[in-house]
C-alpha cells in the first residue's frame, strides 16, 4: 500500500509543480508579487522563503496553489501607489488573462515535451494488433483479417495506436503484417469512417485455451512444445494445415504453461477447421466457462454455479460467449430462456428470464455471468521516431489529439452518452500509474502526459473556482465595463465550489465503490 501512495505522490507532483509553475512565471512576467508557491494543500510540512515568496509544500498532495498579492476581488483594504504595480487585481486584462491560463497552458506543455521524449528515446508500445474482424465489417471486404498487425496508412509509418490520426482526409492504402509477410490493402475509405471502423475491431484476442466436460484445461498450439502463447485461437485457426497439438495446462505464476507429457496430436480432413475439429472432440472454449456469479442477477436465482460450463440457449449450440449475448438479444423482453449447462458431472437445463438494462443508450439484455475467458496479452516493442524533427511533429500531434479526445469526453459525460461511473478520483488515478510502471517506465510517463493534458483541459472549464471561471469573469468584465459585482462574484463561486465539490464526491464514490 505504502509503494502505491508513493508511486501516486511521484505521479502527480510534476503535474502539479508544472500547474502552479505556469502561473507563477506569467505572475512574475507581468510584475505581480507572489507571497505563497504550495504544492498541496493545508498544513505545510516544509517551507522556505526566498525573494519574498514562501515556497512549501503542503500535507495533502491533491493540488496546489499560487498566492498573488492583491488577488482578493472583495478586500477592501486600501493599496498605495507602489502596491498597486504589484497587485493581481490592478494589472490589466491582458495580464491577467495570461496569468490564469498560464497554469493549463504548462500542463499542455509538460505533456509536449514528454511525448518529445518517449518519440526520442524510444517508449514500449502495444503492437497495433487487429481484433476480431467479423466477415461484415467493410474492413473485412477490403482484406483486413483478425490478429493483422497495422504497421502504415498512406505509406506512413505507424508505429502505435497514436499514429492513427494521420495527415489528409481520407485512407487510401494501409499495410499489415500477417503471419511475418507484409502486405498492402486497398481501403479507399475516409479518414473519420476509417478510424471508426478501425477502433471498434481493437480488442483483446483470446487465448486457445480448452475445456473438457470433467473441467481439465487444454492448450492448442501449432508448433511442438511451445515457449509462448501469443497468438490467438483465430490466427492459430488461420495457419491449420490439418495439423495440430494440444497440451494440458499447468497453473505455474498465473502464467499459462504446459505440461510436455500431455502431448497429444490433432488430424483433421481435408479441408476441416481447426474450429470444427475441436468441437468434434468435444473440447469446449475456456469463454464458456462461468468465473463467477453476480450476486440477486436471474443467473444467480437459476442457480448458476462458477464452474459451469454453458452448453446451449433455447436448443442452440454456443461456440462462444459471444454467441450467447447475441441469443440473448433475440429473445423478447420478459420470456423465459433455456441455457443448457454442464454442472457437477450432469448435464442440466436451466430456465431463467434476462434482465433488460440501457447501456451506452442501447437496450442490452443481460444474465449476470462472467465468463472466464483468458485473453493474449498485446506485444509491447520500442517505438522511436525517426528524426527529432518527426519527435517533435508527432508529439504535436499526440498533445492536439489529446486535447480533442479529452473535450470530446467530458461532452459525452454532459450529454449522458458516457456515465458518471466513468470518473475516476484518487485511488483510480493512483491504480492506473501504479499498473502503468509495472509495464513500463514509458507506459508510466505516457499515462502522465495523458492525466497532464487532462487537468489543463478541465482548468479551462468556465466553472467559477476554476482557472476557465476566472477566464470566464475577464470576458464577462469586457463586456461589463468593469469587474462584476460583489454579490455577482460571490454567488458564482458558491456555485463553483458546490460543482466541484460534487464532482470530488463522485470521484471519490467511485472510487470506493470499485474498491468493495
Amino acid at each position: 500500500m505504502f509503494e502505491k501512495i508513493l508511486i501516486f505522490v511521484v505521479f502527480l507532483a510534476p503535474l502539479i509543480f508544472f500547474h502552479e509553475l505556469g502561473h507563477f512565471f506569467f505572475a512574475r512576467l507581468f510584475g505581480v508579487r507572489v507571497e505563497v508557491f504550495s504544492i498541496g494543500f493545508g498544513p505545510k510540512i516544509f517551507k522556505f522563503l526566498r525573494n519574498g515568496t514562501e515556497y512549501a509544500i503542503s500535507i495533502i498532495p491533491l493540488g496546489g496553489y499560487v498566492k498573488m498579492f492583491g488577488d482578493d476581488p472583495f478586500s477592501e483594504v486600501p493599496l498605495t501607489e507602489e502596491e498597486r504595480k504589484v497587485a493581481f487585481n490592478h494589472k490589466s486584462k491582458h495580464a491577467r488573462f495570461w496569468i490564469v491560463f498560464g497554469g493549463p497552458l504548462a500542463n499542455l506543455i509538460l505533456a509536449y515535451f514528454l511525448y518529445v521524449g518517449l518519440l526520442v528515446g524510444g517508449e514500449k508500445v502495444p503492437e497495433t494488433k487487429v481484433g476480431l474482424v467479423s466477415e461484415k465489417s467493410i474492413l473485412y471486404t477490403r482484406g483486413l483479417r483478425t490478429g493483422d498487425i497495422l504497421v502504415g496508412i498512406n505509406d506512413e509509418k505507424v508505429m502505435s495506436f497514436d499514429d492513427l490520426n494521420i495527415k489528409g482526409s481520407s485512407v487510401e492504402t494501409i499495410k499489415v503484417r500477417r503471419d511475418k509477410e507484409l502486405i498492402d490493402l486497398p481501403i479507399g475509405m475516409k479518414l473519420e469512417p476509417f478510424i471508426n471502423q478501425f477502433i471498434e475491431i481493437v480488442s483483446l484476442l483470446k487465448k486457445p485455451v480448452y475445456v473438457t466436460r470433467t473441467g481439465e484445461r487444454f492448450v492448442v498450439t501449432l508448433a511442438k512444445n511451445p515457449t509462448d502463447f501469443d497468438q490467438s485461437i483465430e490466427e492459430l485457426s488461420r495457419g491449420f494445415k490439418g495439423k495440430a497439438f494440444i497440451y494440458k495446462t499447468l497453473e505455474r505464476d498465473g502464467a499459462l504453461a504446459i505440461d510436455p507429457k500431455s502431448e497429444s496430436e490433432l488430424v483433421g480432413t481435408p479441408g476441416e477447421s481447426l474450429q470444427s475439429l475441436l468441437l468434434k472432440l468435444d473440447f469446449i472454449s475456456v469463454d464458456l466457462v462461468v468465473r463467477n456469479v453476480v450476486m440477486s442477477s436471474p443467473a444467480d436465482k437459476a442457480q448458476f454455479k462458477k464452474g459451469d460450463i454453458l452448453l446451449t440457449v433455447n436448443g442452440t449450440a454456443l461456440k462462444s460467449f459471444e454467441d450467447l449475448r447475441q441469443n440473448l438479444q433475440a429473445v423478447p423482453d420478459g420470456v423465459e430462456v433455456n441455457v443448457e449447462v454442464f454442472s457437477g458431472g450432469k448435464r442440466i437445463t436451466k430456465v431463467l428470464i434476462p434482465e433488460v438494462r440501457e447501456i451506452d443508450k442501447k437496450k442490452t439484455k443481460i444474465i449476470g455471468i462472467e465468463s472466464a475467458v483468458e485473453f493474449v496479452q498485446p506485444k509491447l516493442f520500442v517505438a522511436k521516431a525517426e528524426s527529432f524533427g518527426d519527435a517533435l511533429a508527432g508529439a504535436l500531434g499526440r498533445t492536439w489529439d489529446g486535447v480533442v479526445k479529452t473535450f470530446s469526453g467530458y461532452k459525452k459525460l454532459l450529454t449522458r452518452e458516457v456515465s458518471l461511473n466513468n470518473i475516476g478520483g484518487p485511488l483510480a488515478i493512483g491504480k492506473v500509474a501504479s499498473d502503468s510502471l509495472n509495464i513500463s517506465l514509458s507506459m508510466f510517463f505516457r499515462l502522465m502526459a495523458i492525466i497532464s493534458i487532462n487537468l489543463g483541459v478541465i482548468n479551462l472549464f468556465p466553472i467559477p473556482v476554476l482557472d476557465g471561471g476566472h477566464i470566464m469573469f475577464l470576458i464577462f468584465e469586457t463586456f461589463n465595463g468593469g469587474p462584476l459585482s460583489r454579490r455577482k462574484l460571490e454567488i458564482a463561486q458558491r456555485f463553483g465550489v458546490s460543482i466541484l465539490f460534487l464532482l470530488i464526491f463522485v470521484a471519490l464514490f467511485n472510487d470506493i465503490t470499485r474498491l468493495f
